[in-house]
């Protein structure tokens, strides 16, 4: 690669061989550590609200009668009024969020006084010793138990798990006298939620979002050669999220030491310009933090390589040396550019060629090395077009998305690389090129992930904004944290070349507001582009029409089901609730120029291997009893035609997408199912809209998206099952999906005719079968020729327990995981889809057995229990080795009267 720059390339070489940190000649003035810092960690939480201590954030509503089942697009309402009484830590706390509020006159002032110093949590000499000691990333509610009924503490919205609560957190580490004299910060990726974090018994701040990243800076507080008390409480409400969020440090917590002058937390920002294979222009920001009393002058240079190359052996693509000078307690920002040739683009799914650079920024002072920072990014070219959509590096990719919330199922909310990046892979063979962020922001890993293996990303903030969706919810917190918190999620990802679209609201109940409403959706919008001009906006709206005022304030619009219309079946005429028109024609009319995204689709329901009779001849149906739903099983029929009443099928979307080639995507609600909002049965634990299970099994959704998304991938997938003893001689349709134009069908190798797609046509069906026990088969053809083909045979009696593993070697770290799929077989080795039996799973060797699942939205088992039942044949056992020691794990599935199956997994240093 060679670099242009307005230095001769001799010279610039020259600065690079100086100032380069792996080989300089410089002093290195012990530059940045970054320490993880989730390990042996104190942890108590409190029985119940009433008994905890009055350490409180602020004072919240009182909760009236709440309506856990009520419809998910419910108007959101006013917020309620309240008046303190009491003594509150608000005002302490708020100074943490000043580095992210631009005007001067609205930072906080922190008050006289440290609230909670007396506290007995907060004190060094308090006995611990009974508390729980714990690793975080923790989700103290997801081990159970599971409360049921319609009178539980904690309803179906929010999974049923006692994620709320007030609970503390205590750990005491050293802090060399070496390290007296740099800036050290606390830095914790996500808490839920109202953190407040004292230091040997000094308030020294918080932030109450439970999903953003934030930094504390602990340094005039520490007693440094000696120990030190941190301790850290947190307080979830309930009825403050309308899905599971999970309770406790749930992502990664970090120690940070720095000197006094270094890079500012998320301080680089570099973006691209006239990208082409031929040549890039990068671009790179960095503010530099000066934390001592006195002003400052520092030299900073940036040095750029390709991230998987060996540095010792690359000359890297440098910018200009800089020289800059910072008053005290200041911070200063430098700019510069180079231009790289041939650059290594990054691009997205069905490509996948990822390629990802660092930056690597030196700051000095004096012959002195003070900071080294390093930053990840891609160099990609993005286009939109309002009549073709996205083309990245002039590649026209049509967004297959999905839209994912934040738990890994059985594990929780507490993040793991090695679980979402599963996640990533299942979705990554249907053919999902797209992920948004619903509704929050993520692990900062998880973008990670998408940045490694291609996947676009709609990263989103708020679920609400000054109107409430719960009671408790982020309406509460809006005024005084809208700001500092849409800020500093644009800076903490906006370096993510995976990022291509920041949304900054979801169904938020100022759309109903006019001009009122559009207000606060440009002050947001404002901000956003502020932090980050070069990517573009989108709010996603589920009620606001064309000629509305909020459709107008972001750069795209993001439309909620109302691209296929909402509840337009005469079913639901004269009814209360939201009922919409197809609106693609009529935004793409009133907006020409914005780029329109379908945001949430389908929202479609099944529970995966149940299939209820009869079928619908409708191409979308909702549900109800005995309408693909079955009220006393609390189970959604699985041939994959039913959703919620202000949804539709997948097949109705394809079509509506199809006759609107100018929409640029879809985003589908949602991949996985996840923990809370059990539409329609909010006696059950998780929902039923995923295409892939909780588990992480793939329901029949699955097969017709990968159908119609890779189209060139040869399948075909037959359902239902064929072992129905108790429907012989009655009418049992049978569906095909295929990437395929034409079908053959057989039974026992008869042929029941070939049928041939029609235009529109997103499955074939023969609905008047006649089921008697025996062989379906499917042959699949594409331009005439055989292109895939699959068999489905009546089973056998339930003989053995058959097992497979992700990966057989996995690291022994105590994080990485191995995802152990066990199902119940006749003797030849054919699925039981019906089977229910109850499966133990045991150990041996170095690991340990850390949660089980099936996939089945009612089962109320703790995810601890190493027993499950089945569910339609399947179980789940996850399982991870031990930190430092090396072996061979031996993972056993029993079940009585059933052939046992065993695993073995390695785990490797």
């Amino acid at each position: 690669m060679r670099v242009k720059n307005r230095l001769s390339v001799l010279v610039l070489l020259m600065c690079c061989a100086l100032f380069a940190c792996q080989c300089s000649q410089l002093e290195t003035a012990s530059t940045r550590e970054r320490i993880l810092f989730n390990e042996d960690w104190k942890f108590y939480k409190y029985e119940s609200v009433e008994q905890a201590d009055s350490l409180i954030y602020d004072i919240r509503p009182a909760i009236g009668e709440v309506m856990d089942n009520k419809d998910a697009d419910s108007r959101p309402t006013a917020p309620v009024q309240m008046e303190t009484k009491q003594i509150v830590l608000k005002p302490w706390v708020l100074p943490t969020a000043n580095k992210f509020i631009k005007d001067d006159a609205n930072k906080h002032r922190r008050p006289h006084g440290n609230p909670g110093s007396d506290f007995a949590f907060v004190q060094a000499d308090f006995d611990d010793s009974s508390w729980e000691r714990v690793d975080l990333p923790q989700d103290w509610a997801i081990k159970g138990p599971f409360q049921v009924g319609w009178n539980s503490e904690v309803g179906g919205g929010m999974g049923r798990l006692p994620c709320n609560g007030v609970a503390w957190y205590r750990k005491k580490f050293l802090v060399p006298q070496s390290d007296h004299g740099k800036s050290i910060f606390l830095d914790i990726d996500g808490a839920m939620s109202y953190a407040m974090v004292w230091l040997n018994g000094s308030l020294i701040g918080g932030w109450p979002y439970g999903y953003n990243s934030w930094r504390l800076d602990l340094s005039d507080y520490l007693r440094f050669g000696e120990e030190n008390q941190l301790a850290i409480r947190v307080d979830n409400p309930n009825h403050s999220a309308r899905w599971y969020s999970g309770g406790g440090i749930y992502r990664n917590v970090w120690l940070t030491k720095t000197n006094k002058i270094h890079v500012g937390q998320w301080g680089t920002y570099i973006t691209t310009s006239q990208v082409s294979e031929e040549k890039a222009n990068v671009h790179v920001e960095v503010t530099i933090d000066n934390d001592l009393l006195e002003n400052v002058s520092v030299a900073c240079v940036t040095e750029i390589y390709p991230v998987d190359c060996n540095k010792q052996e690359v000359v890297p693509i440098g910018l200009l040396l800089q020289k800059v000078k910072i008053k005290g307690k200041q911070s200063a920002t430098i700019k510069e550019s180079v231009i790289i040739d041939h650059p290594q683009l990054w691009n997205p799914l069905p490509k996948g060629e990822a390629h990802l650079y660092q930056a690597i920024t030196t700051v000095m002072q004096n012959g002195k090395i003070l900071d080294v920072y390093e930053t990840n990014f891609g160099i990609r070219k993005i286009e939109f077009d309002a009549d073709t959509g996205v083309l990245i590096n002039g590649e026209y990719i049509k967004l297959k998305g999905v839209n994912q919330h934040h738990d890994l199922g059985a594990l929780g909310a507490a993040f793991n690389s090695r679980a979402a990046e599963r996640q990533l892979e299942i979705l990554r063979d249907m053919g999902c090129n797209a992920i948004r962020m619903a509704h929050n922001p993520p692990a900062p890993e998880l973008l990670d992930l998408a940045d490694r293996m291609g996947f676009v990303v709609i990263d989103e903030i708020f679920d609400s904004w000054e109107k409430k969706k719960t009671p408790h919810d982020f309406h509460l917190i809006f005024p005084e944290w809208s700001e500092p918190d849409a800020r500093s999620f644009i800076r903490r990802d906006r370096n993510h070349p995976s990022v291509i679209i920041w949304s900054f609201g979801n169904e938020v109940g100022e759309q109903y507001d006019g001009k009122k409403g559009a207000k606060v959706g440009k002050r947001l919008y404002d901000i956003l582009k502020e932090e980050d001009p070069s990517r573009p906006t989108i709010t996603a709206m589920n009620f606001a029409k064309p000629y509305m005022e909020l459709p107008a304030v972001a750069d795209f619009i993001g439309l909620n089901y109302q691209g296929e219309g909402i509840r337009q079946d005469t079913f639901f005429n004269g009814v209360d609730r939201i009922r919409t028109k197809p609106q693609y024609d009529a935004f793409h009319q009133e907006f020409p120029n914005k780029v329109i995204i379908s945001t949430e689709t389908a929202s479609a329901f099944s529970s995966r291997g149940v299939y209820l009779f009869p079928v619908t001849s409708k191409t979308s149906s909702y549900v109800r009893n005995g309408i693909g739903g079955d009220t006393n099983r609390q189970q959604v029929s699985s041939y994959e035609l039913y959703a919620v009443d202000f949804g539709s099928s997948a097949d109705k979307v394809f079509k509506s997408l199809e006759t609107h080639p100018f929409v640029a995507g879809e985003f589908v609600w949602t991949g996985f199912d996840y923990l809370g909002e059990p539409t329609p049965y909010y006696l059950s634990r998780s929902c039923y809209s995923g295409i892939i299970d909780l588990a992480g099994f793939k329901k029949d959704r699955y097969y017709l998206y990968q159908a119609h998304w890779r189209d060139n991938y040869p399948m075909v997938h037959i359902l239902p099952h064929w072992d129905w003893p108790d429907r012989v001689g009655k009418i049992t349709p049978v569906h095909v999906f295929t990437s395929g134009d034409e079908v053959e069908l057989f039974f026992n190798d008869k042929s029941l005719g070939k049928k041939k797609k029609k235009k529109y046509e997103y499955r074939l069906r023969w609905d008047n079968i006649i089921y008697e026990p025996g062989e379906i088969k499917a042959v699949a053809y594409k331009n005439g020729k055989v292109w895939a083909e699959e068999r489905m045979k009546t089973t056998g009696e339930a003989a053995q327990l058959m097992a497979e593993v992700d990966r057989k070697v996995i690291k022994a770290d105590g994080k990485d995981l191995a995802f152990i799929s066990v199902k119940v077989c006749d003797k030849n080795d054919l699925l039981k889809v019906n089977a229910l039996h109850r499966i133990s799973f045991s150990m041996e060797g170095p690991g340990e057995i850390v949660a089980t699942d099936n996939g089945d939205p009612t089962d109320m088992e703790s995810f601890a229990s190493t027993s499950r039942k089945a569910f339609s044949g399947r179980c789940l056992v996850v399982v991870k080795g031990i930190k430092g020691q090396e072996g061979t794990m031996v993972v056993k599935a029993e079940s009585d009267g059933l052939k046992p199956a065993r695993i073995i997994v390695r785990t490797e240093k």
